[in-house]
């Protein structure tokens, strides 16, 4: 009888404690840090464990604990606080070079697309002109391809002002967020630096790319229209560059040898005016 009394109490000790029973006796917290000792602790008072038990037992609450305690998102940096990024207004979206531009990796970063820019863009996608509808798609289409571009990350934002116009909104933010505008607009690249703000204007940019000339460099030319001059021809260089062409007026359509006479740098671009070889 002794025997069989002291295997019961044996059998009695060694009681397996399961996990509903721990979840019972401890109080989980529904926030903050678990301690995984001062769990233990409190799940086996009174109970005399080996010291593996306890640590089985403290890592079954622990999960238990993380599982049910919420855990916060990442706090999102607010669209307004991007910082040194590009400012496309609507006509270099128009345009569309800027793209063609980013796909050689002359341009990358972060690229702002204010509501009041992605508005314009809509009413001109809705136009009744068929041009004008046709340029709005297209420039929808460039901007959506935009962004999947390869180190191209776009952003679009909501207006600082609704009541002010769209230009100054996209002046005030690339101010206020050390922004660079990148644009076709002349006028509003102009009024951008008078206020201190930093803009790009890609048509600049493409004449700074334009072939230059001195005078005494030859080239051949097509003289494909009449000047306003008398007796000039007007040709062009494969970049766009025109050429004027002193008697050329009676050689359209034809190619010639022309030698550069003069430069002159307008706000369209350079023209080059020359004279026929031979």
């Amino acid at each position: 009888m002794a025997e069989k009394k002291k295997i019961t109490q044996t059998k009695k000790r060694s009681k397996k404690i399961t996990r509903s029973e721990i979840l019972d006796v401890v109080e989980i917290p529904q926030e903050g840090r678990v301690s995984r000792g001062n769990i233990a602790r409190t799940a086996v008072q009174g109970i005399l464990l080996p010291p593996k038990v306890v640590a089985q037992i403290a890592d079954q609450v622990a999960k238990a604990v993380s599982q049910r305690v919420p855990r916060r998102a990442p706090r999102r940096k607010a669209l307004s606080e991007v910082k040194s990024g590009f400012v496309l207004d609507t006509s270099a979206i128009i345009d569309g070079r800027i793209f063609d531009l980013a796909k050689i990796g002359a341009f990358f970063g972060n690229f702002i697309v204010i509501a009041g820019v992605l508005d314009e863009l809509k009413n001109i996608a809705d136009s009744k002109d068929d041009v004008k509808k046709e340029r709005g798609r297209k420039a929808l289409r460039n901007l959506d391809e935009f962004k999947k571009m390869k180190g191209i990350k776009l952003i679009h934002v909501a207006d600082l002002d609704t009541k002010i116009p769209v230009d100054e909104r996209i002046i005030s933010y690339a101010k206020k967020n050390e922004g660079r505008i990148l644009t076709c607009d002349y006028n509003l690249s102009k009024k951008a630096r008078i206020t201190g703000a930093v803009s790009i204007d890609l048509y600049e940019m493409a004449n700074i790319l334009k072939t230059t000339a001195v005078p005494g460099e030859e080239f051949f030319i097509k003289v494909v229209q009449r000047g306003k001059g008398a007796g000039q021809g007007v040709g062009y260089l494969p970049d766009g560059t025109m050429i004027v062409v002193e008697q050329g007026e009676n050689l359209l359509e034809k190619t010639i040898k022309v030698v550069v006479s003069r430069v002159i740098q307008t706000d369209a671009g350079r023209i080059f005016f020359g004279k026929i070889v031979g």
